[in-house]
């Protein structure tokens, strides 16, 4: 797995070297430092796999029983330049059983014992980034207010982030390949000529004497 790793940031960083392009090259910056993270993890994980585990130690802790969250009936937000407000139709809402944890790019609210049955809000990686320690939680008599902060003043499309199709993603249980090839392919049907042109001679040229060209279906 070493070793297909070292070959594919051989190549990404040929590809880099040729390409002109602002967004071109930004895209295989960030290839390139995801296949180093899954280089990086890859040897951590073969080097634990060596490493003999102790055996368990029983110590008589008693195991906390599991809470169960029921679904939320309804809940709303808007925004203005500077926050994000999420509100939750809930009554009977006792502050001080409310759990709430906010991070730059997600958020988690728990609501508990709410006439026998537990609530949660959560988002687990929000359109745009957050400032945690601004952010609150406001209960009211038949309502929850979640208010976000936002890091940036800009107008959030979804409370939900979603990936630009255009971003190289790696799945680690695949072929670290599979990313990079989504990635060429974007590029080179969303190119112009003189790109689509660049971006096949620099795959041939990369991947001479090893593979067929994988752009030949795209000409």
């Amino acid at each position: 797995m070493a070793e297909e790793f070292a070959l594919d940031l051989e190549e990404l960083r040929h590809l880099q070297e040729i390409a002109k392009r602002p967004r071109i090259l930004s895209l295989l910056t960030s290839e390139i430092r995801n296949v180093e993270k899954l280089s990086s993890e890859a040897a951590s994980s073969a080097r634990a796999s060596q490493i003999p585990l102790p055996a368990p130690i029983s110590t008589g802790t008693k195991v906390s029983p599991v809470v169960n969250y029921s679904p939320l009936a309804s809940f709303s937000w808007d925004q203005d330049n500077e926050k994000v407000k999420i509100y939750v139709s809930l009554e009977g809402v006792d502050e001080s059983k409310i759990e709430s944890e906010f991070k730059p790019n997600a958020f988690d609210v728990k609501f508990h014992d709410i006439q026998g049955k537990n609530y949660r809000c959560a988002v687990v990686k929000l359109h745009k980034e957050i400032v945690p320690e601004k952010c609150k939680v406001l209960v009211k008599p038949k309502r929850v207010i979640i208010t976000l902060v936002k890091a940036s003043k800009a107008n959030w499309l979804d409370l939900h982030f979603k990936e630009d199709k255009l971003k190289p993603t790696l799945d680690k249980a695949k072929d670290p390949m599979a990313g990079i090839m989504d990635m060429m392919k974007n590029m080179y049907e969303d190119g112009d000529e003189e790109m689509k042109k660049t971006i096949a001679k620099a795959w041939t040229d990369a991947r001479t004497g090893k593979t067929a060209d994988p752009l030949s279906n795209y000409r």
